[in-house]
């Protein structure tokens, strides 16, 4: 089975083509990093105009790598959420008309669940899992008895992992996106400072991260 999938959530267009679940055929990724630099973080505005002029350029090129015709792909598949309301609505609506014009049937995802799946493109999930989702705004503890069971048993109560980074940079005057920056910047420093670990004592798994930005 040749799927074609569509993901647009936040600031990447990105589209790939992929066969019986295994073989990446192709997968095209624009960065919109350059354009949101300066702001120190995703503009939704802008995020949906760079969705909006690259996703035809984008299905041209992923189709002319995985040397398929539009005609031979048996499912079309796209982000329906969570991320960016305006981001996502470019996707859903190429999505939606790819389908109704060649008559494919069309699938909507959950992108989060997708970040799990992506693994077992190498390796075959195994059950029961327990799961670490850091994906940008989100930072969750999944447990996963089957492939339809999927239980949330831990998250962040403030910001997500990727939002703290984000934030710091910007307060230290680093560059955005801030993860890459902090980690570079922290390879070329000295261990003399620890930061407070919250949480470790409570009974529950979530996380707390904010208060890394104030110490």
């Amino acid at each position: 089975m040749n799927i074609l999938s569509i993901e647009t959530s936040c600031d990447e267009t990105s589209i790939a083509i992929t066969q019986n679940g295994k073989k990446i055929l192709s997968n095209i990724i624009v960065s919109q990093v350059k354009y949101h630099k300066k702001f120190g973080g995703v503009v939704p505005e802008i995020a949906s105009r760079k969705h909006s002029e690259n996703i035809t350029l984008i299905l041209k090129e992923a189709l002319d790598k995985s040397k398929l015709k539009i005609q031979e792909i048996d499912l079309i598949a796209v982000t329906q959420g969570p991320g960016l309301i305006s981001s996502l609505f470019v996707g859903i609506n190429a999505a939606n008309t790819l389908a109704y014009i060649y008559q494919k049937p069309l699938i909507g995802v959950n992108h989060l669940i997708g970040h799990i799946y992506s693994a077992q493109i190498e390796n075959d999930l195994k059950f029961p899992s327990l799961v670490l989702l850091i994906s940008g705004g989100h930072t969750e503890l999944i447990y996963m008895s089957n492939h339809f069971n999927l239980k949330t048993i831990g998250s962040t109560l403030d910001d997500a992992v990727g939002e703290v980074y984000d934030k710091i940079a910007r307060n230290l005057n680093l560059s955005y996106p801030g993860g890459p920056i902090i980690e570079k910047t922290a390879k070329k420093g000295e261990d003399i400072f620890h930061f407070t670990r919250p949480y470790l004592k409570n009974k529950n798994l979530n996380f707390s991260f904010s208060g890394l930005k104030s110490q």
